[in-house]
């Protein structure tokens, strides 16, 4: 099943993806195998369907196209990242399946199928392989953004979505996370994260203004960070090239942006960073114990003030948890005026670290609940960064080291 679907899928379009895992699937003794993939919201899982047909027709009658992800099987296996089974008529169960990409939660598949004690690992595997697949191939079509999208999306969104990196990122010692709203209508809102050997890198930015040219002046200054970064810059030097950049673009302060820029190294638990205009970190100790990691201010990129640049640091322990945000988080206000709030953002946070949800799902309700504060609608951009450490995992030394 695994080698055939390999080979034939290396020159397969998005397209023809179901169809071919359908039919291999059968080497394997499956019955039936769907995919379903999460919407941008991750609200709804809709069927990703070979050139707008099913792919193959089910003993229990035509499946629907969409599932509400809060509300039924394949939703709640996508929301607690794990295998469920629904016992089925004739002896064919019906399992929901994660779709993976790493930590990044694609979707799910939706697999018919008779119950043996390896069945589990087959579908485990093939799951692996399909997403592995569908990552290869969502990048040159337009059938996967047409698919996840519920509604138009205006440009600056989808530059920035085209730039920022996966939702979720995940390994045995740091978990990383992000969610962005409104996610048709981002303004100058943005996030960036990268892993350069022990180094996890973290920026968070927000743009003056809620238009193309502030989704232009949020673009500049992730790219110019990840192009200065990679060139070796420190954190005080990127900031400096992005207000540089930002200047000549569009002149003395007439677009600026605020950020957080970080560098946590894994092997000593040291977080570095430098605090542009933005609103400070928040750090959450063993699921209880809450600060803001002040740091002496300086002024937001594109001002052209020149003023010298605080470097601040904070030594942090296994199970912390540092969240980075944008002011439309805490300012969301209802129609009665009263806004979401930094103490409901924080509270939010450590019930769901309390019901040890996974880190991609605490989000995923958070944003939720911030936009039925909302009632559905937000006047400003809401993004939220969150980064888990685990802890050092031990490694075995090389010859000559200790």
């Amino acid at each position: 099943m695994l080698a055939g679907l390999l080979e034939a899928g290396q020159e397969a379009t998005l397209e023809r993806l179901p169809g071919l895992v359908d039919r291999y699937a059968r080497r394997a003794g499956i019955r039936q195998c769907l995919i379903y993939v999460a919407d941008l919201q991750q609200s709804t899982l809709r069927l990703l369907a070979e050139n707008g047909g099913v792919a193959g027709p089910g003993p229990d009658g035509k499946p629907p196209a969409e599932l509400r992800i809060d509300a039924t099987y394949g939703g709640r296996a996508f929301q607690e990242v794990r295998i469920l089974r629904k016992p089925g008529e004739g002896g064919l169960d019906c399992w929901w399946v994660p779709l993976l990409n790493g930590a990044e939660r694609l979707g799910v598949l939706r697999v018919l199928m008779g119950g043996t004690p390896a069945d589990e690992a087959d579908v485990t595997a093939l799951s692996s392989m399909v997403a592995l697949l569908m990552v290869s191939k969502r990048t040159y079509s337009d059938c996967y953004p047409r698919l996840v999208r519920s509604r138009p999306m205006n440009v600056a969104a989808e530059m920035l979505w085209h730039l920022m990196p996966p939702l979720t990122f995940a390994n045995a010692e740091v978990t990383v996370a992000g969610v962005l709203e409104p996610a048709y209508e981002i303004g100058g809102d943005a996030f960036d994260y990268a892993v350069a050997d022990d180094i996890v890198h973290l920026a968070i930015f927000d743009a003056m203004g809620h238009d193309v040219a502030a989704g232009l002046a949020a673009n500049l200054a992730l790219a110019t960070c990840r192009n200065l970064r990679r060139h070796g810059a420190d954190l005080a030097s990127n900031g400096e090239g992005i207000e540089n950049l930002l200047l000549r673009e569009f002149g003395e302060a007439a677009r600026f942006v605020t950020a957080i820029m970080a560098e946590f190294d894994l092997r000593t638990g040291m977080l570095t960073w430098v605090n542009r205009g933005h609103h400070p970190p928040v750090l959450i100790r063993g699921g209880r114990w809450v600060t803001s990691l002040e740091c002496a201010p300086t002024p937001p990129l594109g001002l052209g003030l020149g003023l010298p640049v605080t470097v601040c640091r904070e030594q942090l322990e296994p199970g912390d948890r540092l969240l980075l945000y944008t002011d439309g988080i805490v300012e969301a206000g209802s129609t009665q005026g009263q806004e979401f709030g930094v103490a409901r953002f924080v509270d939010f946070i450590l019930r769901h670290c309390a019901a040890r949800l996974p880190v991609p799902e605490t989000l995923r309700r958070l944003i939720k609940d911030v936009l039925d504060h909302h009632d559905g609608r937000l006047q400003d951009d809401a993004t939220v960064l969150l980064t888990e450490w685990h802890g050092r995992v031990g490694t075995c030394p090389v010859k000559g080291e200790p």
